[in-house]
């Protein structure tokens, strides 16, 4: 378990190498200043030299899917828990610390802003992840099960990143080198929204669903006639 100390994203005392000290260093530069950044640079935030940055990692397309890597497990590390056993307490704790987390967030922003294949494969690996955090969630009996798991895993996952690039649109971060003010502001905003709509929904009854479930030509079934 991370330490309070811990900063999310950051290589746990026990893995102090220098393959990590370079991955996390990467994460931070590629984060506040994109994907431009020479490895020179990188090694030198890590302590170390460049032969040593290709060495661990091949190539600068090599690090970048370390990093890729390491982002999205501490991504769904955090969600496992906050949709499992952890509850309501975790997710507060989550926000009111959620300045730790703006290095995986500028890394993500500026993964998602770049295109491209690398874009591609960060938010198909993200879906990966969230597939079994949702499907841990359900067995655990804290979020409803739905009529279609992958839609609804590529529909959170594509609905999460285009509304922060759309706040970002909106509210241009001052630096992405500091994140932590906006990412502040962002989730002051979108906090309770959010809570609201996915935990008590926006329609009051379920009309809707009933007329597009009327409408599509092979409607998914109920829960309850699946369960009969």
């Amino acid at each position: 378990m991370r330490s309070a100390q811990q900063r999310p994203g950051a290589a746990p005392a026990d893995d102090a190498t220098s393959r990590a000290r370079i991955r996390d260093a990467a994460i931070r530069r590629f984060g506040a200043e994109g994907f431009g950044v020479g490895l020179r640079a990188i090694a030198a935030d890590a302590g170390v030299s460049p032969a040593l940055v290709l060495h661990h990692f091949g190539s600068k397309e090599g690090l970048r899917r370390a990093c890729d890597e390491h982002v999205l497990a501490v991504i769904a590390e955090v969600k496992a828990r906050s949709v499992t056993a952890a509850g309501p307490e975790m997710v507060m704790t989550q926000m009111a610390e959620i300045e730790q987390y703006a290095p995986l967030v500028a890394y993500q922003l500026r993964s998602v802003l770049a295109g491209g294949e690398m874009a591609k494969a960060l938010l198909e690996d993200f879906m990966a992840s969230a597939r079994t955090w949702v499907a841990d969630g359900v067995a655990a009996g804290t979020l409803r099960p739905s009529r279609d798991e992958e839609a609804r895993v590529r529909y959170l996952t594509l609905s999460g990143y285009g509304g922060i690039l759309g706040w970002m649109a909106l509210d241009p971060p001052e630096d992405f080198g500091d994140l932590g003010p906006w990412l502040r502001r962002y989730m002051e905003g979108v906090g309770l929204p959010i809570m609201e709509l996915f935990t008590e929904g926006l329609f009051t009854d379920r009309r809707m669903l009933d007329a597009y479930l009327s409408y599509v030509s092979d409607p998914p079934a109920d829960e309850a006639q699946r369960s009969a």
